[in-house]
């Protein structure tokens, strides 16, 4: 048994029997279980936060809690190779400095399988679920996500 998974001709594999009828709000990680933080925090009050909450992704907010930035692990990397400051220089930035204002978001009504095929389709991990006004209500972790539809 391969755990509900449809295989296509060729090998490649679908979800669509785990996520008939079920949508993002599913398998959405509240903001209490996600690093969310102001532009103003630092750096390295970031990286503790992502570190103790065991996600990649840091959302910055407004103080309205509309997502306006997102910092992941893969930022931090591309950061330490290209900055000339010293690592104890860039912890005392403010988040928002180095976090990208451009990202792709859903909405929580979404369907599983079409999220799925997004982060695929742009190789990432996570995606932030925002309402109507941009205000962050989520994030979609590929692993828990998963983790979710081969549970039930």
């Amino acid at each position: 048994m391969r755990h509900g998974l449809n295989w296509r001709s060729g090998g490649e594999m679908t979800m669509s029997t785990l996520t008939t009828n079920r949508t993002i709000r599913d398998i959405l990680l509240s903001p209490t279980d996600i690093p969310v933080m102001s532009a103003r925090t630092l750096v390295k009050e970031a990286l503790e936060l992502m570190s103790a909450k065991r996600l990649g992704l840091a959302c910055v907010i407004d103080d309205d809690g509309k997502l306006i930035g997102l910092f992941t692990d893969g930022d931090l990397r591309r950061l330490l190779l290209k900055s000339q400051k010293p690592i104890s220089a860039l912890f005392a930035d403010d988040i928002i400095t180095h976090a990208r204002t451009e990202f792709t978001s859903v909405d929580r009504n979404m369907d599983i399988e079409e999220a799925l095929k997004l982060l695929q389709d742009r190789e990432i991990f996570d995606l932030p679920v925002l309402d109507e006004n941009g205000c962050l209500e989520g994030v979609i972790h590929l692993h828990p996500a998963l983790k979710e539809l081969l549970v039930k």
